[in-house]
């Protein structure tokens, strides 16, 4: 029995061994990393001529709502909406009946105040009245001609004239209504001024001024362009789409032109000299606007810019690039942070 197991035991070693063997596994080799092709383009100091066109709609800049100041019934109203009126031209006019028998009271009122007066002041050069009765019967005077006044504004107010010559442009009541105080009634606007209203980028803020001139082209009018000029540019930039309000103005207004119409407006810019890459070489993401400069010959890094006009197919760098430097213009579909890469032709921006 002992020679039995004694011949089982190498047998059972060998077993054991082989079950503590891990299995050999075959790890593939990475794939190696080869260099991504690219072109680039150059950064160049050139003269800078840009123009810029946006939208906007025709406004009228003087314009102005008609209201009454006093309630009533409108007994005229004789202009519509297109019709032209002088200055001074009687717009509307309340039934006044009322107020003037109250102007009439209150000047009988005022008559009887200056009679009581001058008995006063007689009686007291007898020595027939005092003092304070003379007071009183001025202070009643005083009363009496304020309510007098009173009753003049207020038949005044009955009649609205046109503070300019204009185009009524809204007529929101008719002859007969009764309108509480502080109705809108008409809507006047000088056609002779006419303007536009528009946001532009912060970017070409500081190169525009008051008074600089632009083309203005009005769809409806043609393709013509008319004259226009910068009236005012507001002081405060949206946070949100981070671009400033200007407003401008038409110089001459072009026959034919009326509020509500789409106007296109072209910016010129001239400045002296400024870095440009082609527009194609520019990324944006969350971060903002980035390239990949090209160092060492060989390496892509990502650099964060600042930009300013652009110009056609080209844009104005403000911050990150420096003269003679390039930047990758084609081949940025598998490009990154440190990336190897290898030009193809660094002078395609030139073709």
């Amino acid at each position: 029995m002992f020679e039995f197991f004694h011949a089982l035991l190498p047998a059972a070693l060998l077993l054991a061994l082989s079950a503590c063997e891990k299995p050999s596994v075959n790890v593939p080799s990475q794939p190696e990393q080869h260099p991504v092709p690219v072109t680039v383009a150059e950064v160049r100091q050139e003269s800078l001529s840009a123009s810029h066109t946006t939208t906007g709609t025709l406004t009228a800049a003087h314009k102005i709502q008609i209201f009454n100041q006093e309630q009533g019934r409108i007994i005229r109203l004789p202009y519509h909406e297109g019709d032209w009126v002088a200055k001074g031209a009687e717009l509307v006019r309340l039934d006044d009946d009322v107020v003037r028998a109250e102007m009439t009271k209150a000047g009988a009122k005022r008559r009887q105040a200056e009679m009581n007066l001058m008995r006063m002041e007689k009686l007291y050069s007898r020595h027939a009245a005092s003092e304070n009765e003379v007071a009183q019967a001025r202070t009643a005077l005083e009363l009496a001609q304020a309510e007098e006044d009173l009753q003049h504004i207020i038949l005044k107010r009955t009649t609205l004239s046109a503070p300019f010559a204009g185009v009524i442009s809204e007529r929101l009541q008719e002859p007969g209504d009764i309108v509480a105080q502080y109705t809108h009634i008409l809507s006047l606007f000088k056609p002779s001024i006419l303007g536009v209203k528009i946001h532009v980028s912060e970017i070409l803020l500081p190169a525009l001024k008051k008074d600089d001139r632009v083309e203005i082209r009005i769809d409806a009018l043609g393709n013509d362009p008319h004259q226009g000029k910068i009236t005012r540019i507001h002081p405060v930039i949206d946070v949100d789409t981070r671009r400033g309000v200007i407003e401008l103005e038409l110089d001459p207004v072009p026959r034919g032109a009326r509020p509500g119409q789409l106007a296109r407006i072209n910016f010129r810019f001239q400045k002296t000299t400024g870095l440009v890459i082609p527009f194609a070489c520019l990324h944006y993401d969350s971060a903002g606007a980035f390239v990949y400069r090209i160092e060492d010959h060989s390496v892509a890094h990502r650099v964060t810019v600042r930009t300013g006009l652009q110009l056609e197919d080209k844009i104005e760098i403000l911050e990150g690039l420096h003269e003679g430097e390039q930047v990758v213009l084609r081949g940025l579909l598998n490009m990154s942070e440190g990336k190897q890469v290898h030009i193809v032709d660094a002078q395609a921006q030139q073709r």
